[in-house]
């Protein structure tokens, strides 16, 4: 047997017992008879592939998305997907728009959750894209620590001029981050495909963890009620907050 795959699934199965629960990784290092150096660079492996999460820096691990998902199991972010997705697709039936639930993993905007519109022009979006190309991404990053961002920024760089012209040096992103934090929103449009994106902040507690949006094509937008997208993406963001709460 090939000891390190061996390994690699009991850590699996002793993060599985309790998946919600973040675990340290002395306490994962020590059930499943590692060292920390090992039981960690197999850990940074299974999170890289999404079979473990890190919580956040030095708050421990539960089960990942791709666990999940190999037993059609549906509890990842449980709490969080059941406190939106009535709101959301309520929002969808108001305002027949594209509605999308996200995170941030690393550099990437992870979807959650989306409800579509009956439009006959649909605009699609990826489940995984740069969080600085997307409303939602900028918006999660906007409520990072000036620390968290600079780590960030270190580990992927500054946005480039062509992707995010506004942010694209150090004290510009400062500037912008905190206008979207005021504001609770970010406003994102695509060029080439002529989209536009609405995100507002999700809290549980004084913590953002998650983005709901709105996105759709920009004439639509412009012929829209702009004032009425807000207002209600707002309203059902605020909604799914106090349901998590």
């Amino acid at each position: 047997m090939i000891q390190v795959i061996n390994r690699a699934i009991d850590i699996i199965e002793f993060i599985a017992q309790e998946p919600d629960r973040p675990k340290s990784l002395g306490e994962v290092a020590d059930a499943v008879g590692l060292n920390h150096g090992t039981c960690a660079n197999i850990l940074k492996t299974l999170v890289a592939r999404d079979f473990i999460e890190q919580a956040a820096v030095k708050k421990g691990y539960t089960l990942g998305a791709k666990a999940y998902a190999l037993t059609g199991n549906d509890s990842y972010r449980k709490d969080l997907l059941e406190a939106a997705t009535s709101e959301m697709h309520a929002l969808t039936a108001l305002l027949n728009e594209n509605v999308l639930l996200a995170v941030l993993k690393g550099n990437q905007r992870i979807a959650l959750q989306r409800t579509d519109s009956e439009h006959d022009l649909q605009v699609r979006t990826l489940d995984r894209k740069n969080a600085y190309d997307t409303a939602s991404g900028r918006l999660l990053l906007a409520y990072y620590s000036e620390t968290e961002l600079d780590k960030f920024i270190a580990n992927y760089g500054l946005p480039t001029a062509d992707v995010w012209p506004e942010a694209s040096t150090r004290e510009r992103f400062s500037e912008v981050a905190a206008q979207i934090r005021r504001e609770e929103l970010a406003i994102q449009l695509t060029r080439g495909r002529q989209v536009i994106g609405l995100a507002v902040p999700v809290f549980k507690g004084p913590r953002v963890v998650a983005s709901l949006s709105i996105y759709m094509p920009e004439y639509r937008y412009m012929a829209t009620d702009r004032t009425k997208v807000r207002q209600e993406l707002l309203a059902t963001a605020s909604r799914i907050s106090d349901r998590l709460n």
